[in-house]
């Protein structure tokens, strides 16, 4: 392998020659190969944009000159493309508050802008990765800034898919509305509900948790670039701070706007607190749906077997035509993932001491990793399941009359302790509750259709009161 001598702070090192990084990236390599993951897409998307934005700042002050400028420019737009995506390899547990993942981009846009000059990888005669392409910057703002700036482009993505899925669950809750079905409360037989209500109210409360998250946004708004070190804004000028989150604003059409404070804003981990915090509530919806629509879909001999879900590969191997809820576990699991992330968000968004948390790599590995594996896992969970699941109207049915959950809707017309005698006989003999009622004579079969209609019945209200008398009075 060829290689050229390359230098920083601590002496010298051989660089593979073709590649775009150089000395502190080589060594952020050796020092850190921990997980053997690399930047997520979105964090380097974003630190192009930052570097791109702080070169154009730098040029209208006065401050970089532009042959340098446009080079960096145009050195970050070639990166945007994806032309460098191998140059970017700094592992997420790597040095703290991202150091070396601002300088591999560093590195990467001088030794390319450096190259357009018509110099040579690694001499940086002409750009520099520390005097030009971060000038008027610290890791400790560029790195914050980046975070915020990725977490917003995939919490959209995310936010498109939480409205699919609650376009579908809405879809299936108007097709089952009709189907009457038993409710359940501890795991025991309740009162009478439709199957569209229970998809309609999943359906709400993603919703529910899509707003949420909308909300989180406000807080990754204000961006503290401009406050370099401690967020005191040394070695910015005034004109640049103002100038450089104006050109991000523009660039990407996100409302990102100067924090109030850019010392608080270099500290404070409070806004990948709320997110983190959102994305766990969605994943705990998301458990209790899954959870719930694997026991709905349970059997189909000695389940539940109320719903059928599509099948989607074989379930065993070792049991011929078995078939399990995959989709749903698979939901699970990464809802588990998700939860288990907010621990390590929290834990170390208290970490941070003084003017800086140095522990913002793992906060945002964290935080986009749940996104994106939030992100996927949703798109499957609707095409590979919500969409094709269908009702068992029998089964339903069938649940429903052996209810003893129906003796509560009898109770307004029967009273309760005729009622209470009912649900006990059909517990003894396992007859239905509709079956005794009537061998009782306690009600006509039209006053019990009638008490039994699925809308009356799972509104507010007492279904068939108006009309329903006991076969005797009728």
């Amino acid at each position: 392998m060829n290689t050229r001598i390359e230098k920083d702070t601590l002496g010298t090192l051989e660089v593979p020659d073709d590649v775009y990084y150089g000395a502190q990236t080589a060594r952020a390599i050796v020092n850190f190969p921990i997980s053997g993951l690399k930047p997520h897409p979105a964090l380097v998307w974003a630190t192009l944009i930052i570097k791109s934005s702080a070169a154009k700042a730098n040029m209208e002050s006065g401050r970089l000159a532009r042959d340098v400028g446009n080079a960096i420019v145009q050195a970050a737009d070639e990166a945007l493309t994806g032309a460098y995506d191998c140059q970017f390899i700094i592992d997420p547990f790597q040095a703290g508050a991202g150091t070396s993942h601002n300088m591999n981009v560093n590195e990467v846009l001088a030794n390319r802008a450096e190259e357009i000059l018509g110099g040579e990888r690694g001499i940086y005669s002409k750009v520099n990765p520390n005097d030009h392409v971060n000038m008027a910057q610290s890791t400790n703002d560029v790195f914050p800034t980046a975070m915020r700036i990725a977490s917003l482009k995939t919490l959209s993505e995310l936010l498109t898919e939480m409205e699919g899925l609650v376009d579908s669950l809405r879809r299936k809750g108007r097709e089952f509305d009709g189907i009457l079905k038993s409710g359940r409360t501890h795991l025991q037989d309740a009162v009478p509900i439709r199957l569209g209500q229970e998809f309609e109210a999943y359906a709400v409360a993603i919703e529910k948790n899509a707003a949420t998250l909308r909300a989180s946004r406000e807080s990754l708004y204000p961006l503290g670039l401009g406050g370099t070190a401690i967020g005191t804004g040394m070695n910015a000028e005034s004109s640049y701070i103002e100038q450089v989150v104006k050109i991000i604003r523009e660039d990407t059409g996100l409302p990102v706007f100067n924090a109030a404070n850019l010392v608080e804003a270099t500290q404070n981990m409070d806004p990948f607190v709320l997110l983190s915090s959102a994305l766990k509530g969605t994943a705990v919806n998301l458990t209790r749906i899954a959870n719930d629509l694997r026991l709905l879909s349970s059997g189909p001999m000695t389940g539940l077997h109320e719903i059928n879900l599509p099948p989607v590969q074989p379930g065993s191997s070792i049991m011929p035509g078995k078939v399990n809820p995959v989709i749903l576990e698979m939901t699970n699991m990464v809802s588990f993932q998700v939860m288990g992330a907010d621990t390590v968000v929290t834990f170390a968004a208290q970490a941070g001491q003084m003017e800086l948390n140095v522990m913002m790599p793992v906060i945002i590995y964290n935080i986009l990793f749940s996104i994106e594996i939030m992100k996927n896992a949703l798109r499957k969970l609707r095409e590979a399941c919500i969409d094709g699941i269908t009702a068992n109207v029998s089964q339903c049915s069938h649940y429903l009359e052996s209810s003893v959950g129906m003796a509560t809707i009898l109770a307004p017309h029967i009273g309760y302790s005729a009622a209470a005698e009912i649900a006990k006989e059909s517990l003894r003999t396992g007859r239905s509750t509709k079956e005794i009622i009537l061998s009782r004579e306690l009600l006509s079969p039209e006053a019990l259709a009638e008490i039994i209609d699925p809308y009356p019945l799972t509104t507010p209200g007492i279904s068939g009161k108006r009309s329903t008398k006991p076969k005797e009075e009728l």
